[in-house]
């Protein structure tokens, strides 16, 4: 592993983990010997951040050079942690990591009576989390097509199982109780069509780029909408 990614890794684990985290608790996180961890702490301390702590003791992220002070209105925390709770929702387990690990390191910057908040929040989300979708893509590839703007060849198979093989640009991916959906633009019939992600049997990039084109779209898209439901 890289010694930036390695050193990220360990930010994510101070910021994430129960303090005072032990030392084994952070080398499992990071993948490294203890030896290597405590190289690692001492490689951050003197990059500025505020570590307290000492082997066999534990280790506290008092500070996060990193990371720049922010400040949240307590309606703001409590909003910022019911929507990270609610990404169980989503069934993609990747998601909702990502949005926890997010929230930790805001939590990493608040000022102590905010961050007590944020941990001890009056609202929270208690729904049993989402069964994972039985997909046959991998999310982070259509993500990742949407990001960057990248054409996929498509195999997907309709509600009548129908198996249909084209180009599209995937524009975006929405998430509901019921169905976990893809809104792309068909290069076949040259038009918006939301494909059911369980429905996409193989996704390969093909090496062609639609950029500048998906915000275009995407507000022609909203517009129409738009349109329809006012008419």
């Amino acid at each position: 592993m890289a010694r930036a990614d390695r050193l990220m890794r360990l930010m994510d684990a101070l910021r994430r983990l129960p303090a005072p985290a032990t030392a084994a608790d952070l080398a499992g996180e990071t993948g490294v010997s203890r030896r290597q961890l405590y190289r690692d702490i001492a490689t951050l301390r003197a990059g500025g951040a505020l570590i307290d702590g000492e082997a066999g003791v534990g280790y506290h992220l008092v500070e996060d050079g990193a990371l720049p002070p922010q400040s949240f209105s307590q309606l703001e925390i409590e909003a910022l942690v019911l929507a990270v709770g609610e990404l169980a929702q989503t069934g993609d387990p990747a998601l909702e990591q990502a949005g926890r690990s997010a929230l930790a390191r805001i939590i990493a910057t608040l000022p102590d009576d905010q961050s007590r908040q944020a941990h001890h929040t009056a609202l929270r989300s208690f729904r049993p989390a989402a069964r994972p979708a039985m997909l046959g893509v991998d999310m982070g590839l259509l993500r990742q097509a949407c990001w960057e703007e990248r054409a996929l060849d498509l195999r997907y198979r309709d509600r009548n199982g129908t198996v249909t093989e084209r180009e599209v640009w995937p524009l975006g991916i929405s998430y509901s109780e019921r169905s976990l959906l893809v809104l792309v633009w068909c290069c076949l019939r040259q038009d918006w069509r939301h494909f059911h992600a369980s429905g996409i049997e193989a996704a390969t990039f093909n090496g062609r780029s639609f950029r500048p084109r998906r915000v275009g779209l995407l507000r022609e898209y909203a517009a129409q909408k738009t349109k329809a439901a006012a008419g």
